[in-house]
Formats: structure tokens, sequence, C-alpha cells
């Protein structure tokens, strides 16, 4: 006889709900009893490191009911390192839900706990998960001071235990995604292969997971793409090993970007769609933008369009949703891609255009100089002080010599030998000083020429070497060499010939014009009056305007670009040097700035205008600078900087 089920009215299926509900209650109030027993022994026991809270609790950290319940019984028998943990444990499972407001509010608790009570491991780990915040929101400046700042703690403690070496391992590992961010990779990989030594020698199978991840990202990113392969799978299998659901949909939404990439769409599907699931069921919107991208990716690829349109939007909506500026910047890309396939040019160009702007804000050059940035503001506005200092050293030591004079006059003999000795100290003095104000406006123009020039420019020759192009490589090579001789020459020297300087300009906008290709107009213009070779000027005076000529007016114009050197000599006892560009202007020049993620004042103009006022201090004339906006009715057109700078009148000896 078969059995059968009989229908469940109403008021049964009311009584099997509420049984239900009674079960799964008793089952909790059952765990939590337990839990509530382990926290009793971390108390009794006062535990007070990171790792002995955690291998007590083990799997139960990432249940935010017990970790809630950890930080009430902390706080009722003020037991410090449970709060710090328990609020570092939801911090991170907020930050996993992209919720980061909340989560960086109770990682700040944690880490104010930590510093109060001196609880040094603590500390780290709220640093470091700080740094993880802000680089998942692309935040690149906050997010490497928490990191380096966790990494320098670590480092300075007496004994490195296995808990700083872990803290350690993700701080390396942390920054060296900073780096991938700002697609600096050969610093990115340094970072990941100093942190995969460190989960080496402890054997951290999770760590060994991440960093074998992020080197297959290095060399996706390189087109290595058999060996990005290699690595996403040993990230797969550590993964496995741990059981790691997170880990699972890192590794196989990589694997699966690798097989789009080589062409292998219905590979790529079937190795995507099961991460989809998965990220919905762990609720980290990161991951769940990134799955439903890759899909979308995918079903483009197979031609499946209407179903790639709907996730693709769909993970760009949780990118947007979130601030999740990395996955934006896929989705738009991918979304550019379809819509030109959809045979919608005008959406298509739009999002490219969303995207590569976003990009660019991230990977700007205001982000990967930030660190030399602050150095080298740090160091001018010491230098700047030290000169003031030196300044009021001075004043009152010419008081005092007068002062000495006058006293000298009626004390007779006696006080003269004290005049005498006060003059000579005053000398000694006033030559060291000269002395240092000499040396620091020798350092303050060296920190003038930006060390990424030399970089960017190494990296525009080496293009043309890549691309075979030997004649371009050469000539630019050969003007770079003399160009880098110039600076080195001119770094030594307080003045130059205008002759030289006007030859150092015309190499500096050669190497420049190739991040141009070669479309900027430049051209010297000198008054045949203008005796160039005897005429002295600060050295490198003029590069400043030049740059922000380059960078702020023309970088972001398009059609025809130009910049006009011109020299005149309207007066005996000055000359006048221009410099004109066709630019988009000061004004628009200022609105981009303001919308970029990363501000920062540019020191160049200020050092300029101290140097020119130095170099004035020799001459019975002080230099001039004005700064037109060059404007065709409403329209900017521009922007004209004119130079007038005191010089010795030069008399030519008549011949017979």
């Amino acid at each position: 006889m078969k059995p059968y089920n009989l229908p469940l009215n109403n008021t049964s299926k009311l009584v099997a709900s509420l049984l239900i509900f009674l079960l799964s209650t008793s089952i909790f109030a059952q765990n939590s009893s337990d839990f509530s027993k382990t926290i009793d022994s971390l108390i009794t026991i006062n535990y007070n490191t990171y790792s002995g809270i955690e291998g007590a609790i083990r799997s139960e950290k990432y249940d935010t009911l017990k970790m809630r319940l950890l930080e009430q019984k902390s706080i009722d028998r003020n037991y410090i390192p449970g709060q710090v943990f328990a609020n570092i444990m939801l911090g991170n499972q907020y930050r996993n839900k992209s919720l980061f407001e909340k989560s960086e509010s109770l990682l700040n608790k944690a880490l104010t706990l930590s510093r109060d009570y001196n609880l040094i491991d603590f500390e780290i780990v709220s640093l470091n998960m700080l740094g993880v915040i802000y680089r998942r929101q692309a935040i690149v400046k906050e997010a490497l001071d928490y990191h380096q700042e966790a990494l320098r703690l670590a480092e300075s403690q007496p004994e490195i235990n296995e808990s700083y070496l872990k803290s350690i391992a993700v701080s390396h590992n942390s920054m060296g995604n900073i780096y991938l961010l700002l697609k600096e990779y050969d610093l990115a990989l340094d970072q990941f292969n100093k942190s995969l030594n460190i989960e080496k020698q402890t054997n951290n199978k999770l760590g060994l997971a991440i960093n074998y991840n992020n080197i297959g990202i290095i060399y996706e990113a390189e087109d290595s793409l058999n060996l990005a392969l290699k690595n996403y799978k040993i990230s797969l299998d550590y993964n496995n090993q741990i059981n790691s659901k997170t880990g699972k949909v890192i590794s196989n939404n990589s694997i699966g970007t690798i097989y789009l990439k080589q062409n292998k769409p219905d590979l790529a599907l079937q190795t995507i769609i099961p991460t989809v699931a998965l990220a919905e069921e762990l609720q980290d919107q990161f991951y769940i933008a990134w799955a439903y991208i890759n899909l979308g990716w995918a079903q483009n690829e197979l031609n499946q369009l209407q179903n790639a349109k709907k996730n693709l939007e769909k993970g760009l909506k949780v990118a947007e949703d979130y601030n999740l500026q990395s996955m934006e910047i896929e989705a738009k890309l991918q979304l550019s891609k379809l819509f030109e396939k959809l045979g919608n040019t005008n959406q298509a160009l739009q999002l490219y255009k969303e995207a590569i702007t976003l990009d660019n804000e991230i990977t700007g050059e205001n982000n990967s100089q930030y660190v030399n940035t602050l150095r080298m503001r740090y160091e001018s506005e010491k230098k700047n002080n030290q000169i003031l200092e030196l300044a009021k050293d001075k004043e009152l030591l010419k008081i005092s010599l007068e002062n000495g004079k006058k006293t000298a006059i009626s004390t007779l003999l006696g006080l003269l030998v004290i005049g005498i000795a006060v003059f000579a100290f005053y000398r000694q003095r006033r030559l060291k000083s000269e002395k240092q104000i000499l040396t620091l406006e020798q350092d303050m123009l060296r920190n003038q020429m930006n060390p990424h020039f030399i970089f960017n420019s190494l990296n525009s020759i080496k293009l043309y070497i890549i691309n075979n192009e030997k004649e371009n490589a050469v000539y630019y090579l050969s003007k770079f060499s003399k160009l880098i001789r110039k600076i080195l020459i001119a770094s030594t020297e307080k003045e130059i010939t205008l002759k030289d300087e006007l030859e150092t300009m015309d190499l500096y906008i050669n190497i420049e014009n190739i991040r141009f290709s070669n479309q900027i107009n430049y051209n010297i213009t000198v008054e045949e009056t203008v005796d160039i070779e005897h005429i002295k000027i600060p050295s490198l005076v003029l590069q400043p305007f030049l740059e922000n000529a380059l960078w702020h007016g023309l970088s972001a114009k398009e059609g025809d670009k130009f910049i006009s050197l011109k020299v005149t000599k309207t007066q005996p006892n000055f000359i006048t040097i221009s410099i004109t560009d066709n630019g988009i202007g000061r004004a628009a020049s200022n609105k981009i700035k303001q919308e970029k993620l990363l501000k920062q004042k540019s020191l160049g103009i200020e050092i300029t205008k101290q140097r020119l006022e130095n170099f004035s201090k020799n001459y019975t004339e002080n230099y001039s600078m004005i700064i037109n906006d060059l404007y065709d009715g409403d329209l900017a057109t521009g922007t004209c900087v004119i130079l007038k700078l005191p010089i010795i009148p030069i008399v030519k000896l008549k011949t017979a």
C-alpha cells in the first residue's frame, strides 16, 4: 500500500509553521547558550590578544548576532579586547555588504579602544581593515595611509610573532592591490611577493589563495594569459581546500575572464554562472557586481544580447549604488561594447567616455604621485621656514651691529674692540646665512622638475622601441639625454644665460610633446636687440609656466594646440618674456581640478616667485609677472604669462 500525503488546511499550515519557528528558536537559543559560555571563558581567562580570541571563537566570528552578544557581555564586564574584536568582526561584515559608512564607524571605534588601552595587535588589524574599506571604494590616499601605518606599527615591534606576521602580509597584499589599481604593476608584484613569502612561512592557505589570485591579475593585465590562468587555478585549489565561498567566487570569476579573453565564451559562461548565486548568498555587493558584469560579458560574446544587457545593467546599478568605482568602470566598458553591437553608437561612445574619465581619476597622476607630493610639499615648507628664520637672524644682526657702532664712538678703545668682534661675528653669520639660502634655493629648484616626468618620458621612448620605431627612439633618447644633462648642470648654478634656458625649454617641450603625439606647435621668437648669450636669468625659471600651459591648458583641449614663447626688450633695464597658449583657460582648468578625486596645490609657481624675488634683489628694479586670460567674446581662447625681468644693460664698444 503506497503512502500518501493529506492536504494541509490553513490551521495545519499555521501549526506547522509555529513548530518550525519554535524548533529553530530552540536551536538558536541552545547555540547562543553555548557561545555565551565561550564568552564567559574568554573573560575569565582574560584573553588579550587578537589571535587568541580568534582561535577560541573560530567560525562563529562571522555570525553578527553572536558578535553583538560578545560586544554586550564585554561591555557589561569591562572586557576591552572582546569589545574591540566584536567591532572589528561586525565592521568587516558591513564592509563585505558594501555598507562602508557603518563599517568605518565600527572599525574606528575598535581603533580608538585599541589605542586607548594599548592593544597593539588589535590596532594593527583595525588599521588594515579601514584601509580595505577605502580601497574597495578606490579612495587611494586614505587606503594607502592606513596600510602604511599598520605596516610601520607591526614591523616596529620588538618581537614579530605570528599574529604580527599575518598583519604584515595583509598590509603588503593591500598595498599591492592599491598599486594594481594605479596600474603600477612592478610595484604591485613586489608587494604581492612579499606577502606570499610570509603566507608560505606561516602556511596560511587563505593568504596563499589571495596572493596567487592577485599575481594572476598582474599577468592578465600584461596579456600573459596562460600564466594568469595558472595562478588563478592555484588560487582556486587553495580556496577549495579551505572551502572558502568568497575565494571560489573570486577565482572562478578570474578564470572566466581569461576564458573570455582566450575567445572561449562557452567555457567562460559555464565557469561564471555558479558564482552569481554564490555571490548573492554571501551578500557581498562587490562580488555580486563583478559576477553579473562577467556574466553579461560572456553572454554578449555569445550574442545573447538581451540577457547580456540585463545582467550588465544590474552589475552597473550595484556598482553605482555602493560606490564600487572599479566595477563601475568595467560595467560601462562592457555595456559600451554591447551598445556598439546593437548599433547604438552614441550610447556606446558616451559609456566609453564615462569609463575612461573615471579610470583616469583613479589612476591619474595625482594619485600615483601622492606620497611624493606630500614629501616635496613638506620639504619646501620646511625650507621656506628656514629662509624666514635666517632673514630674521640677519635683521637682528644688523640692528646689533648698528648699536655696536654707536656704542663704539662713546666707549673708546675697549668698546671699539667689542664692536669689531660683533662686526666679525655678523660677517661670519651673514656669509653662512647667504650660503644656506643659496643651498635651499638650489634644493627647491631640483624639486621643481617633477620626477614622474622622467619616468613618463622613458616610458614614451620605450614605446618607440617596442613598436620598432628606431629612428624616433634614437632621436628622442638623444634629446632626453641632453635635457637631463642640462637640468643637472642648471641645478648646480643659480643663474644661466638666456640662451641656455631657451635651449633647455626647447628640449623639454620636445620630450613632453611625445605624450601629446607631437600635436603641439611650439615656437620661440627672440627680438634682434636681445643678447641672449650675455643676459643671465634664474635657471629653469620658465619650466613651471610651460608645464602649466601643457597640462592645465592644452591637455584637455581638442584640435590645434600651440605654445608661443617671445623674448623682447622694451627698456634698457628689462627684458620681457611672454608665454602664450591656446588652451582651455584657467577657469575651465580649475573646474577640472575641482572635479578630481584628489586635489593638490601646485608649488611650482610659488617657488618660482620666491626665486625671482631673490634674483631681483641684485638689481635696482624688481621683476613683475602678469597672467592674462585670453577671450574671444565669452569664449576662453588661452592664457598669456608675461614676465618682466631686470637685467644689467650691455654697453657695446664701437670699433675703429
